[in-house]
């Protein structure tokens, strides 16, 4: 099925691309819901370009493919993102920081290694057992990582300044026009207490600041799902309605 929409891309990229639709599927994150997605590819001629556009439009990337929820009769799946000038940490986003102080990000090109392979395989044991992605082979991650046709790089963050201090979290993080865009995350579940994935958006939110980049996009919110209600502790919040961002309200 084709997808499109004028308002997304200029005339001449919307006729490069062809968007489609999934049939339904469970919902991840409403029990009893089906859920849809449009999709199109990226491997194709300005890619970084049109995946620029497409995410201010609320599109997430996976590997090659741009998406995003295409639901019918529901609208719970919530583009957001983080304008940096405006955010404040608040006294628990501090302490995140202070308890994580030790750590040293580097930013390296999107290319896998097996030391990031080992963390993420001990990560999806413990936090996602039994998920759609609990039998990621090395192969598989090496294409989740590797095969992406946009400007992408992996966000080490190192417990210690030596070259081989233990990797401890990695952000697979997409680099835009306008900011960063936090395409997946993985921590050390031994260490779950020092709240490594509240760290690494404050750290990208941070990164981003010092860059001068306006914004932080952290994928969907969906409201009444535990999975996703986290972000809405980074404030202020701009949320995707209809065509335009605006600030999420606290009465949303």
């Amino acid at each position: 099925m084709k997808f499109t929409d004028s308002k997304i891309l200029p005339p001449g990229l919307e006729r490069s691309l062809r968007f489609y639709v999934t049939n339904p599927s469970p919902c991840p994150y409403l029990p009893g819901r089906r859920e849809r997605k449009a999709f199109t590819n990226l491997s194709i001629t300005e890619s970084d370009l049109v995946h620029n556009l497409l995410s201010q439009s609320g599109f997430r990337r996976s590997q090659t493919i741009a998406y995003r929820p295409a639901c019918p009769r529901c609208n719970a799946c919530r583009s957001v993102r983080v304008p940096t000038r405006d955010f404040i940490p608040s006294r628990n986003d501090r302490r995140a920081m202070q308890r994580n102080g030790s750590l040293v990000r580097h930013q390296v090109e999107a290319e896998p290694t097996r030391e990031q392979y080992a963390l993420l395989k001990a990560y999806l044991n413990t936090r996602h057992e039994g998920g759609g992605m609990s039998d990621m082979s090395y192969r598989d991650y090496s294409a989740m990582v590797g095969e992406s046709p946009v400007k992408s790089l992996i966000f080490e963050y190192r417990d210690g300044p030596e070259a081989d201090a233990p990797l401890v979290a990695c952000s697979i993080t997409d680099v835009l026009h306008d900011g960063f865009s936090m395409v997946y995350t993985f921590f050390d579940p031994d260490l779950e207490n020092r709240g490594l994935g509240h760290f690494m958006i404050l750290d990208h939110i941070r990164h981003a600041q010092d860059l001068g980049l306006p914004h932080v996009y952290l994928g969907y919110w969906v409201k009444g799902s535990p999975k996703m209600d986290y972000k809405r502790r980074y404030k202020p919040l701009e949320v995707l309605d209809g065509d335009r961002w605006r600030l999420l309200r606290d009465d949303e």
